[in-house]
């Protein structure tokens, strides 16, 4: 009986021994709860960490947006006006530099203003110069007597020439083509339009390429729209042939030399006669002038070259030549090249009364055995305030145009190379940019006719000025 109701007792180990297997599971169980709690927790943390890192910009656009919001007005206003003032500090930087650019650009430009002004601008560029090929040269033909004088516009487009059969024509540089023809003579009477009815002898073309003035054997100077060729003034004064005509530089002052051995002033813009001068004791056959109020003229057998100081209305008389002086060309403003009928060409300057330079036979000889004399230079030419001139014979069946190199200081003339010709050269000139010369050729001498060339060819012949590179190239 006893023993039916007394409890049997569990072992203290086994007790133990359960309890902790409970106990174990319990943990175990605990602990994956825990384990799985963590990764999740983690795979949370993870992710939220993921988020924050792509929302970070927006976060802080959202920030700054704040921030701007935030902004007072007045603080607004200071933020802007430091923006303003940073564009206008770079923009004035920016300006400076481009300043200090033209600046740079303006100082050599006035400093060869002034060395112009003072004669004393020198391009030296003959050194650089050979002689074109034969087949280069082109010749225009469309005067039927023999070409007295030409210009070169400005621009160099286009190529205005006058002869003994009182027309002037207008050329275009590029193809040679005739542009306009103005007639003269009885053809200028049949055709009622205004034009020369005596040999022109001379012309000029203003520097801004506006007025184009010619002169004639009948004493009358023709004002002409160089554009259009139109017919604008008529200057009467002059009592005999008008025989040079010069446009001051920069202005519409116009110079005219006469064989009534007199210098006269026009303006032009005022169709205006001004004032007029007198010196030479025999016919003058030359003038030229830059851009100072003085031109510079040739007396034919006087013998002189003079400088006429306009507004001084005085002159200063230089001697040289063993014969008449026929040509004259300013080099600058302070030197010049003269030729006559002694052969002979020269460099001046103003400030001496003797050649710097003379040349003589710079054209050779000519004429029988026993009978030779020089060639007679019948044209010069320079190229503006640089080192080199042209002169150009006539009188014979191998005339030719010679270029020089003039020496350090203009106290030297060299030959170059010289360009063969048939007949007279009656005029010369070089193209502003000295890409080219232009040689007005006749069968007669402009100012008479002392003998007739029949082979030659009326027309002008343009020459091409190369210059070598430093690799002996050639380029135009």
């Amino acid at each position: 009986m006893s023993s039916f109701f007394i409890k049997k007792k569990v072992p203290s180990a086994a007790l133990n021994k359960g309890d902790k297997s409970s106990a174990f599971k319990r943990k175990s169980n605990t602990d994956d709860s825990k384990a799985r709690s963590k990764r999740s927790s983690k795979r949370m943390n993870e992710e939220i960490s993921s988020d924050s890192e792509n929302e970070g910009p927006v976060a802080n656009r959202r920030q700054d947006e704040n921030v701007e919001i935030d902004e007072t007005p007045q603080e607004k206003k200071l933020r802007l006006a430091k923006l303003y003032l940073e564009q206008l500090r770079d923009e004035e930087e920016k300006k400076a530099e481009e300043e200090s650019f033209e600046a740079d650009l303006i100082a050599e430009r006035l400093q060869d203003d002034v060395l112009e002004q003072k004669g004393k601008l020198q391009r030296l560029i003959a050194k650089e110069l050979i002689a074109p090929e034969p087949e280069e040269i082109r010749l225009l033909r469309g005067h039927k007597l023999s070409v007295t004088c030409l210009v070169i516009t400005p621009d160099e487009k286009y190529i205005f020439s006058a002869s003994k059969d009182c027309s002037i024509i207008k050329w275009e540089m590029e193809s040679g083509k005739k542009v306009h023809k103005i007639p003269g003579g009885h053809k200028a009477k049949e055709s009622k339009q205004v034009g020369h009815k005596g040999h022109v002898l001379c012309m000029a073309i203003s520097s801004d390429g506006k007025y184009l003035a010619t002169g004639d054997m009948n004493k009358f100077i023709l004002i002409w729209d160089a554009a259009t060729c139109k017919h604008l003034y008529k200057f009467t004064g002059h009592r005999d042939a008008v025989s040079g005509l010069a446009f001051r530089r920069g202005t519409h002052d116009l110079y005219s030399a006469s064989h009534d051995r007199s210098v006269k002033v026009w303006n032009v813009d005022e169709n205006a006669y001004v004032e007029t001068m007198f010196g030479h004791q025999d016919k003058i056959t030359g003038l030229d002038c830059l851009s100072r109020e003085r031109c510079v003229t040739a007396g034919g057998r006087d013998g002189t070259v003079r400088v006429w100081k306009i507004a001084e209305e005085s002159q200063l008389v230089f001697n040289g030549h063993e014969g008449s002086i026929d040509c004259i060309q300013l080099i600058n403003e302070e030197y010049m090249v003269t030729g006559g009928d002694d052969g002979a060409v020269s460099v001046w300057t103003v400030n001496k009364k003797k050649p710097l330079a003379t040349v003589k036979q710079a054209h050779g000889i000519c004429g029988n055995k026993g009978l030779e004399q020089p060639r007679w230079l019948s044209s010069v030419a320079a190229l503006h305030n640089s080192d080199t001139v042209a002169s150009g014979a006539s009188g014979s069946h191998n005339s030719s145009v010679q270029l020089w190199m003039c020496g350090q200081g203009f106290r030297g003339l060299e030959p170059l190379f010289s360009v063969p010709v048939t007949g007279f050269v009656n005029s010369l000139k070089f193209s502003s940019s000295g890409k080219f010369l232009v040689a007005g050729v006749g069968q007669e001498h402009r100012l008479g006719r002392w003998w007739r060339i029949k082979e030659a060819k009326n027309g002008l012949y343009i020459i091409p000025l190369k210059r070598k590179t430093k690799e002996s190239e050639v380029v135009q």
